[in-house]
């Protein structure tokens, strides 16, 4: 969701400029909510995986006759068939899944011309045979009233006179994306001993992986791992002075909030869905069995992110 605020943004800037509603599972709500190209935001409560055809037909048929295009970002079947359903003259997106009858505005992928996932939907965006020059960098908006009411509903209050580092030490897509927890401990107690605050964010599956992370630096951060929502993860972040996190969505919003960003990629290719900011430092170990794009190390090592030291992350921001 953050990599398509590029595409939001190429749309905002038509001549005349459309008026754009994104249909979206819940969860992603609290992130359209910071994107000011984003006139409506429609609820798409279908739960992950479901097909759910009589409520995708349903939703259709309410839709019809308000919309002059739809963009389909997900190269899924049932992914197109809301805008078919709908009516929607044109109906943009890229081959795939046998959806062809769906889709008027079919686009055949060069994954060589376009390598990168916001390249991808930047390109759905322009004419079919336009080339994709510029990729407008996500920019997620942060009112101050807005993290003054996070704090005060999480019982915090900003560090007085101290830095701020937010580490992310999770990664839904699994352990082959963690960065050790001790490594991350590690890096905590540096930046205690440097009289930093240290603030650990994640979802409620984090929690373990925090608490592991915690333990590792003497119990001296501040553990959020479950505590938030994801709106008031977006909050907390706008204010961190640096960010250390996984290839994760957190790592995306931390991008697109131009904080200062060390994002330590594993299992998966920095070269495909890199994180979109102008203060961002991509991190990882060569090996000759990365990027493997598995869950779990197949190999049981985890040499591409153990090898990472903590001493690299700390050069990346101009310390020893």
């Amino acid at each position: 969701m953050v990599m398509a605020q590029s595409l939001l943004k190429v749309l905002a800037a038509r001549t005349p400029a459309p008026e754009i509603h994104v249909l979206a599972p819940p969860h992603t709500h609290p992130l359209l909510a910071h994107m000011p190209e984003v006139d409506q935001t429609l609820n798409l409560d279908l739960g992950h995986g479901r097909l759910g055809l009589g409520r995708r037909r349903a939703l259709g048929h309410r839709l019809r006759g308000r919309y002059t295009q739809a963009i389909v970002l997900p190269n899924s079947f049932k992914s197109a068939l809301i805008p078919w359903w709908a009516g929607i003259p044109r109906r943009t997106g890229w081959r795939g899944e046998r959806r062809g009858f769906l889709l008027d505005d079919l686009r055949v992928l060069d994954p060589l011309r376009l390598p990168t996932t916001v390249q991808r939907f930047v390109a759905l965006g322009l004419d079919p045979d336009s080339a994709v020059e510029r990729v407008p960098l996500p920019h997620l908006e942060v009112e101050v009233l807005e993290i003054q009411r996070t704090l005060h509903a999480l019982g915090l209050s900003r560090p007085a006179r101290r830095r701020l580092l937010a580490l992310c030490p999770g990664a839904e897509f699994g352990p082959a994306k963690q960065w050790p927890a001790d490594h991350f401990g590690r890096l905590a107690r540096a930046h205690l001993d440097r009289g930093w605050a240290v603030w650990l964010l994640g979802s409620a599956g984090d929690r373990a992986v925090c608490a592991a992370v915690n333990a590792h630096a003497g119990g001296g951060c501040l553990d959020l791992g479950g505590r938030t929502s994801l709106g008031q993860a977006v909050d907390l972040l706008a204010l961190a002075d640096r960010v250390v996190s996984n290839d994760s969505g957190l790592m995306h919003v931390a991008a697109a909030l131009n904080r200062p960003l060390a994002a330590l990629f594993g299992s998966t290719d920095p070269g495909h869905t890199p994180p979109l900011g102008r203060q961002v430092h991509i991190l990882r170990e060569p090996t000759d069995c990365a990027p493997c794009f598995r869950r779990e190390c197949p190999k049981g090592h985890l040499d591409c992110l153990r090898r990472l030291r903590p001493e690299r992350v700390l050069a990346a921001f101009g310390e020893a």
